[in-house]
């Protein structure tokens, strides 16, 4: 078995997220984390974890699989994933996915319809395309009417825009910073940073100890560790190769733009190859198009 780098897990690994918001032991780690996203109404004493795969009512109906699903004292049902790459229909998988905490309260017999809270949490290992220029990081989603007035409050979406959280380990002045700190940086650490006292931390990073696990552990985790960087490497590698395509259109695009103004100051081909870049076939193909335009 080859030597896994660090000494803390990796919390955006599916092993390292269930390991330490999704088992028993730990689930004051979860209520602590979701307590600094919660409004004041719905926040968690207390939380029983539930079945993590879901089946729809009939055998046409998709399997929905969650990484973490639980239920508060008061009903409330709460989704929370790790997300670690844009996926198409990422926004349509979510509320999919919020239909069967949804459904699942159905009564039969005299039923008044009533539902309790249903949360998704997206923890995002990337940025949305429409949000990429803007700060905020945490975006909460519901449902309003065309006056902007809140139509249905038991019904919401919370997504957390990670690659947006740059903030170091002096800079950490609320709760909800430390974990974000945590999730953004705890596999490259060696010690606990001094800004994360508290004893909830002090816990957090014993249970995060990748030299106390058993060797089965080490093994998923591994494997886990793995098919992360996977992911991970294909998404960095489509984004330098889209960098740098982008770059050569722009190029591109400026070479030819001034490649037409030397051929409208009537400069000869040698020299317009020379000052763009450009071939001589593309020279040629630029004067056609004038001709074409000016005939």
């Amino acid at each position: 078995m080859t030597n896994l780098i660090g000494k803390y897990l990796n919390p955006l690994t599916d092993f390292g997220f269930k390991k330490l918001f999704g088992s028993e032991p730990n689930k004051d780690f979860l209520i602590d984390f979701l307590n600094q996203i919660l409004p004041a109404e719905h926040q968690i004493k207390t939380l029983t974890y539930a079945q993590n795969e879901h089946l729809g009512q009939t055998e046409i109906d998709r399997k929905a699989i969650f990484d973490l699903y639980c239920i508060g004292t008061s009903g409330e049902r709460f989704i929370v994933e790790i997300q670690k790459a844009k996926q198409n229909y990422f926004k349509d998988r979510s509320v999919f996915y919020a239909t069967f905490p949804i459904q699942e309260q159905a009564k039969s017999g005299d039923w008044n319809f009533q539902l309790t809270p249903v949360y998704t949490i997206g923890i995002l290992d990337f940025t949305f395309d429409e949000t990429k220029n803007e700060s905020q990081l945490l975006h909460q989603v519901e449902l309003k009417d065309q006056n902007n007035k809140v139509f249905y409050d038991k019904l919401k979406f919370i997504y957390i825009e990670l690659p947006k959280f740059n903030k170091s380990d002096d800079e950490l002045t609320t709760q909800f910073d430390k974990w974000l700190y945590i999730f953004k940086h705890l596999a490259e650490l060696q010690n606990r940073p001094i800004a994360l006292q508290e004893k909830i931390f002090k816990r957090f990073f014993e249970a995060a100890e990748i030299a106390k696990f058993s060797q089965d552990e080490r093994q998923v985790y591994e494997s886990s560790l793995k098919y992360y960087r996977d992911i991970k490497n294909v998404v960095d590698t489509s984004k330098e190769e889209g960098i740098k395509e982008g770059k050569q259109v722009g190029e591109k695009e400026k070479a030819t733009e001034i490649a037409i103004n030397l051929i409208n100051l009537k400069m000869d081909n040698d020299t317009i190859v020379k000052a763009t870049g450009l071939s001589l076939d593309q020279i040629h193909e630029l004067r056609k198009s004038k001709k074409r335009k000016t005939s």
